[in-house]
């Protein structure tokens, strides 16, 4: 390739680079020609540069208003990011005043520390923090914020809030359009065509062909389920004029996966992605109409009917509780039935009004009794476990070495160690023996954080999927195609779904006091490369604990046979030693940083807890007790409880 005009012979060129400037000693002029004033150049690889923030905003996140004033840090944060910043070291003996009550100057220009994942920060304070695991592993009860009211008790707004990110559950009409949108995208190769690195024919345009693609085989499903009205959408074979109809058919799709995150495991992602490019302007220019439309929540459906009264009566707690039989008489079952049915009935008719049936209020009604099933299958679990801990380890003391939760790096397979003193090679025993009750007390405790913050995720998961959608569906916000070394991968940046993980984590080392190990939350990088697979990792995390939950539960039932209950004693010594040691190898090496090849992407970070324990769930068949899981009719962990 020829040089630019003028470069050969030693003039500048348009980049403020020349032959005079390279071979004179001013090297970081010419590293960074822009560096005497002029604006940088943003390469499609580069951050943007630094801006002060705004005015009464936080000094940290810079998106959410400023609520604390820091006396020794002379800066202002939000009440979350004050306590990011402030929980460790010198730091935590800041004093603060309320924001309208302080004196503020002008805030200085910071980084974003908290979406900048490429550094790991570890808490590795150690005397400030005993007082503290004390009381974390002394047990410490869950915030109320996450208890549902009980049955006939007062709800005030907590139905309100949680209403507005409830799906309305689909009708049976819905549900014709939802099996024609998932056979179209099953025959669909919208990723294979579209995310790959092409030279050809313009990206838009090869997303306008496929997306018109999969609209005109959606309109040929249809018309040969529906002949009628098939043939109104091929009247005038007009994309544009059916807008209100794929705009239908694809909120469909988003609202089912969320209530039933099991289901289009392999066309939710391409939905998603579809959807996500045809937010371009570009794409929309070409495509003359616009694919999205906000997902139908039982809230928006009230709230237009001016029925929202309905989420504060009283009587709503028992028109949408879930009825189990696990424990329970037939006759105590019925009796719940009745009432339930008694108070669905009579909130439809006390709230009905003219465009708002009793229908349609019922179908409110069991859309909430739905998320409660979900927090039933995939939150409790949690619980569960939690109790498991609580119930058969003790916070800093163990018995023996078999139940002993401390770990050490490079044994067993582990990558962390909770010891804080150096071992002597001439005392290494005595001295691993004093520290086992501190690493039995670090590893306790890190099992109960990290359990606490998956509970208070899927508490609040269907608000992070609402949240998660709005990032991946911003027109503003666009995307790369990287190599994140599982193949390309769509790396985008995710500011809301973020904003509410530090608030969820906030909650989380608020409930459990210290927090042991790194609160890093990759987001929109190799890592975790955009907000779908950040929402789809921890939708998992029920797959992981219900069936060790459903092996423990019926360990009971096979000691009642004499041949298992001879193998169970033979091989553990009791039932108790069998589900303490079942237990036990879970926290130790389910919790233990192991995964993946550094600590960026295992490790302690806040993500890296969960790739432990799915590093652990691929190793069970290796485990002295696996037999025990295929006694209890354990198949696998993407298998159906």
């Amino acid at each position: 390739m020829d040089p630019p005009n003028g470069a050969a012979n030693g003039s500048t060129s348009k980049t403020g680079l020349s032959l005079k400037s390279i071979l004179n000693d001013e090297h970081e002029t010419n590293d960074n020609p822009d560096i005497n004033g002029s604006e940088v150049a943003e390469g499609w690889d580069e951050e943007s540069t630094e801006k002060p923030a705004a005015e009464g905003f936080c000094i940290e996140c810079e998106d959410q208003p400023a609520q604390l004033f820091c006396e020794d840090c002379t800066d202002v944060y939000c009440e979350v990011c004050f306590a990011a910043q402030h929980r460790k070291g010198s730091r935590r003996t800041h004093k603060t005043k309320p924001l309208e009550n302080a004196h503020l100057t002008k805030p200085k220009a910071v980084s974003k520390s908290q979406e900048n994942d490429d550094e790991m920060v570890v808490d590795d304070a150690e005397d400030d923090v005993d007082d503290e695991l004390e009381r974390v592993v002394a047990g410490v009860p869950q915030p109320s914020s996450t208890s549902q009211p009980a049955d006939g008790a007062k709800v005030g707004d907590f139905f309100v809030e949680r209403a507005k990110y409830i799906p309305m559950r689909l009708t049976l009409g819905e549900r014709k359009y939802l099996r024609l949108l998932d056979a179209s995208l099953n025959v669909s190769e919208y990723t294979d065509k579209i995310d790959v690195l092409s030279f050809g024919q313009s990206k838009a345009k090869r997303i306008v062909a496929q997306i018109k693609e999969l609209c005109a085989v959606m309109s040929g499903l249809l018309l040969a389920a529906d002949y009628k009205q098939g043939q109104e959408l091929f009247e005038d074979r007009d994309f544009q004029a059916n807008e209100e109809f794929y705009q239908l058919i694809f909120e469909i799709g988003r609202r089912h996966k969320i209530m039933n995150p099991d289901k289009m495991r392999t066309t939710y992602g391409k939905l998603i992605y579809i959807l996500q490019d045809s937010q371009s302007p570009d794409v929309k220019d070409l495509l003359g109409f616009d694919c999205v439309r906000p997902i139908k929540t039982v809230h928006t459906l009230l709230k237009e009917h001016n029925a929202l009264d309905m989420l504060r009566d009283d009587l709503i707690t028992v028109a949408t509780k879930e009825i189990y039989s696990e424990g329970r008489s037939r006759r105590e079952i019925q009796k719940d039935i009745k009432s339930k049915e008694r108070a669905i009935e009579n909130l439809a008719s006390r709230y009905e009004r003219k465009g708002l049936t009793q229908e349609n209020l019922r179908q409110c009604l069991y859309s909430i009794g739905d998320n409660h099933a979900f927090l039933r299958a995939n939150r409790d679990p949690c619980d569960r476990v939690i109790a498991y801990l609580k119930e058969h380890f003790h916070p800093t003391q163990a018995k023996d070495s078999k139940s002993s939760l401390a770990i050490r790096s490079g044994k067993g397979g582990a990558r962390l160690s909770h010891d804080h003193r150096k071992l002597c090679l001439y005392c290494f025993r005595p001295l691993l023996l004093a520290q086992s009750s501190k690493s039995q007390k670090k590893q306790y405790a890190y099992v109960l954080q990290s359990l606490t913050l998956w509970r208070e995720i899927l508490h609040d998961m269907f608000h992070l999927w609402s949240l998660a959608e709005e990032d991946l569906l911003s027109d503003t916000i666009s995307y790369r195609l990287r190599d994140t070394g599982q193949g390309l991968n769509r790396v985008q940046a995710s500011p809301k779904t973020s904003r509410m993980m530090h608030s969820i984590l906030h909650k989380a080392q608020k409930s459990v006091g210290s927090w042991v190990g790194s609160s890093v939350i990759h987001m929109g990088d190799h890592n975790v490369p955009n907000a779908l697979l950040f929402i789809d990792k921890y939708t998992q995390i029920y797959r992981i604990l219900l069936p060790i939950c459903n092996t423990l539960s019926q360990i009971p039932s096979l000691m009642e046979k004499p041949a298992l209950r001879s193998y169970i004693e033979d091989e553990f010594g009791s039932a108790e030693n069998l589900a303490r040691e079942i237990l036990g190898d879970f926290f130790r090496h389910g919790f233990d940083g192991s995964g993946a090849d550094n600590f960026f992407d295992a490790g302690s970070c806040i993500d890296g807890r969960l790739t432990s324990a799915w590093n652990w769930c691929s190793n069970l068949e290796k485990k002295r007790f696996f037999p025990v899981f295929l006694l209890s009719g354990f198949i696998g962990f993407d298998g159906d409880w």
